[in-house]
C-alpha cells in the first residue's frame, strides 16, 4: 500500500509479507493507520478528520494479489475492473470535505463495490471487534457463519416464512385496528349511494331538463313565433286576403311551368323552385305541429325546476367539481365497489386469520429445525474453540454455548412452549466461558478478562479459517490485555495461521512480533510527521533494537538485547 496526507502519515509505502508480518511502533505513531488505509481500500466509512492537516485529500493505494476465477475477481471484472499481472490495483481518495472517489482495476466505481470485494479479502479485527463479539446477535451470527449450509438452509426457509407471516399479520392488524373507521366509511358510502339511487338520475339527464326549462319558461312566445311564422308560409286562415311564401312559390312554379319545354336551364330552374315549394309545405307542418305540441303548463315547470334542484343537490355532494349527472353516476360505481370491499372485510378477516394460524404453525417447525442445526454446530464449534485456546495458554478452558428460548404467549410453538420469534428464529445464542476447571460457566461479557477475550477472538477467527477462510487476516492490537507465556502462544498461533493465509498484525507485544516473518517499524520524524521512509522493513540488528525497545523501553540494553535475541530465536525454532 501506498498511504499519502492520511492522518500523521505525509507519505509511506507500507510492503506486507506473504505470510505473516508484524507491524510495531512507539504509541501515536501512526500503526493504526495502517489498519485504516486498509479499511478505505475496502470501502470503509470516509472521515474528512483523517486528511492530514494541511492536505486538500488522503490517498490510498493497493495492490492486491488475488487468484483467477475468485469470486472478488468476478465481481470487480463485473464493474469493469481489469486484472494488473493477477492483481486487483485499488486506489481511494478522501477530500479535506469528507468527499469520497473509489477506483478499481483502473475503472472509478462505486464505494460499495470496494464493501462487496472486503468480505472475500480481507478479515479485519481490532478491539471495537471484540467488544462486538459481546453482543448476543453477534455470537449468534458467528455460530451460524460456523454451521455454514447446516444452518443457512432451515434459516433461508425460515426467513421466507416469518416475512409472509409478518405481512399477513400487518394487513389483519390494519383491518381489525380500522375496523371503526371502515364501518363508518361504509356508513357514509350506503347513505350516499341510497341518496343517489332514490333520486335515480340518468346520464345527461340534468342537460335535457335545462333545455325543457328554457322551453316551458318561454312558451308564449315561442308558440307566437312559430304561429306567425306558420302564417307567412303557409297563410293565415282568418285573412283569405293574406299573401303567403307557399302561395307566391307556387305562382313562380306554374309561371315557369307553362315555358319549361323552350329552354332546359329554365325548366331546370322550375325543379329547384318546386323544391323549395315541398320544404317550405315541410317546415310549415313542423311549425303547426310544434305550436300544437308545445306545453305551457306551470305545474310542468314547477316539476321541472323541482327535478333539476334535485339533481343539482347530488352533484354538488357527490360529482366531480359538481359538474354533472354522469359524474354522479361515476361516483355510485366506485362507491358500490369499494363498499362492496368493506363489507367483505369480516369474510376477510377469518381468511387472514386462518392464513396467519397456519403459517405460525409452519413457522414452528421451522424454527425448531433451526434450532436443531444450531445446537449441532454448537457442539462442534465450541469443542474447535476450546482445543485453540488451549494452543493460546489456556489448557483448561472450556468454551461453551447456552442456545435458549424465551416464553411469549403472542410467539410460536417450539417443542411444546410458546416462545418468542423473530427474523433470525427463536434462539438466543449466548457464548460462555469457563476459563479454568471448577469455574462455572459464564458469559464472556462477564467472565472473561481484557486478555481472556483477546485469545477468544483470536481462537474463533482462528477456527473460522479453517471453515470459511479468506486471503488476508488483519489484527489490530487483538493482544491486548495479553502478556508473559500467553503473549508467546498467541505469537506461535498467529505464525501457524500465517501458513495457510496472510497475517498482519499491529502489536505491542515483542513477544508476537518475534514470530512474524516480516517487521514493519513505522516512525515520526522530527516534525511529527511519517514520511516515506518512516515506515520500514526491519532485518538484522535493526528488529533487535526495535525488539528491544519493545521489551524495555531501551534500545541499547544488553539484558533486553539478549532477551529479543532469544525470543527470536525461539521463534525460527518453532517455525
Amino acid at each position: 500500500m501506498r498511504i499519502r496526507s492520511l492522518g500523521v502519515i505525509d507519505d509511506a509505502v507500507v510492503e506486507l509479507s506473504p505470510g505473516f508480518t508484524a507491524v510495531t511502533g512507539e504509541t501515536g505513531a501512526g500503526k493504526t493507520m495502517v489498519v485504516t488505509s486498509l479499511g478505505l481500500l475496502l470501502g470503509g466509512r470516509a472521515d474528512a478528520a483523517l486528511v492530514r492537516i494541511g492536505a486538500k485529500s488522503a490517498v490510498v493505494e493497493g495492490r492486491i494479489a488475488v487468484p483467477t476465477g475468485a469470486a472478488a475477481v468476478v465481481r470487480a471484472e463485473e464493474a469493469g475492473a481489469e486484472l494488473d499481472d493477477g492483481a486487483l490495483l485499488i486506489s481511494r481518495t478522501v477530500s479535506a470535505e469528507g468527499r469520497s472517489r473509489a477506483h478499481l482495476g483502473g475503472r472509478s466505481v462505486p464505494v460499495g463495490v470496494l464493501a462487496e470485494l472486503a468480505d472475500e479479502l480481507v478479515a479485519v479485527h481490532g478491539q471495537t471487534d471484540q467488544q462486538g463479539l459481546l453482543k448476543l446477535s453477534r455470537q449468534r451470527q458467528a455460530l451460524d457463519r460456523y454451521a455454514g449450509d447446516a444452518v443457512a438452509g432451515p434459516l433461508a426457509k425460515y426467513t421466507e416464512a416469518y416475512r409472509r407471516l409478518r405481512a399477513v399479520a400487518v394487513e389483519l392488524d390494519e383491518i381489525v385496528t380500522r375496523a371503526r373507521e371502515r364501518a363508518q366509511e361504509a356508513d357514509m358510502l350506503r347513505y350516499g349511494l341510497d341518496e343517489i339511487a332514490g333520486v335515480e338520475p340518468r346520464a345527461d339527464e340534468d342537460v335535457e331538463l335545462a333545455e325543457e326549462a328554457e322551453r316551458l319558461g318561454h312558451a308564449e312566445a315561442l308558440s307566437s313565433a312559430a304561429t306567425a311564422a306558420h302564417a307567412a308560409l303557409a297563410g293565415n286562415p282568418e285573412d283569405p286576403e293574406g299573401i303567403d311564401a307557399a302561395t307566391l312559390v307556387a305562382g313562380a312554379q306554374r309561371a315557369l311551368e307553362a315555358v319549361r319545354s323552350h329552354d332546359p336551364a329554365l325548366a331546370a330552374l322550375a325543379d329547384r323552385i318546386g323544391e323549395i315549394g315541398i320544404l317550405l309545405g315541410d317546415v310549415a307542418g313542423e311549425l303547426a305541429g310544434y305550436a300544437d305540441d308545445l306545453d305551457a303548463d306551470p305545474l310542468r315547470l314547477s316539476a321541472v325546476e323541482e327535478r333539476r334542484a334535485a339533481l343539482t343537490a347530488l352533484t354538488r355532494k357527490y360529482g366531480r367539481d359538481g359538474q354533472d349527472t354522469a359524474s354522479v353516476l361515476a361516483w355510485a360505481e366506485r362507491s358500490a365497489a369499494r363498499l362492496t370491499e368493506l363489507d367483505g372485510d369480516d369474510e376477510r378477516i377469518d381468511e387472514l386469520t386462518a392464513e396467519r394460524d397456519a403459517l405460525r404453525s409452519e413457522l414452528g417447525g421451522l424454527a425448531q429445525a433451526l434450532t436443531d442445526a444450531r445446537v449441532e454446530a454448537a457442539e462442534r464449534f465450541a469443542a474447535a474453540v476450546t482445543a485453540e485456546l488451549a494452543s493460546l495458554a489456556m489448557p483448561h478452558a472450556r468454551v461453551s454455548f447456552d442456545i435458549r428460548q424465551t416464553e411469549d404467549p403472542e410467539g410460536v410453538e417450539v417443542g411444546g412452549r410458546t416462545v418468542g420469534y423473530g427474523p433470525s428464529g427463536v434462539d438466543e445464542v449466548e457464548l460462555l466461558l469457563a476459563p479454568h476447571p471448577g469455574a462455572p460457566p459464564r458469559p464472556i461479557a462477564k467472565g472473561a478478562s481484557g486478555g481472556e477475550l483477546s485469545r477468544v477472538m483470536l481462537a474463533v477467527e482462528v477456527v473460522f479459517a479453517g471453515t470459511d477462510p479468506v486471503p488476508t487476516y488483519l489484527f489490530d492490537e487483538v493482544d491486548a490485555g495479553v502478556g508473559g507465556k500467553a503473549a508467546v502462544e498467541i505469537g506461535r498461533r498467529l505464525a501457524r495461521l500465517a501458513k495457510t493465509a496472510q497475517v498482519v498484525v499491529v502489536t505491542h507485544l515483542p513477544q508476537v512480533a518475534a514470530f512474524a516473518d516480516r517487521q514493519l517499524l513505522v516512525e515520526k520524524t522530527n516534525d511529527g510527521s511519517v514520511t516515506r521512509s518512516g515506515v520500514k522493513v526491519l532485518e538484522g540488528e535493526d528488529r533487535i533494537r526495535e525488539l528491544s525497545r519493545m521489551l524495555a523501553g531501551q534500545e541499547d540494553s544488553q539484558t533486553a538485547r539478549a532477551h529479543a535475541e532469544e525470543l527470536l530465536a525461539a521463534a525460527r525454532a518453532d517455525a
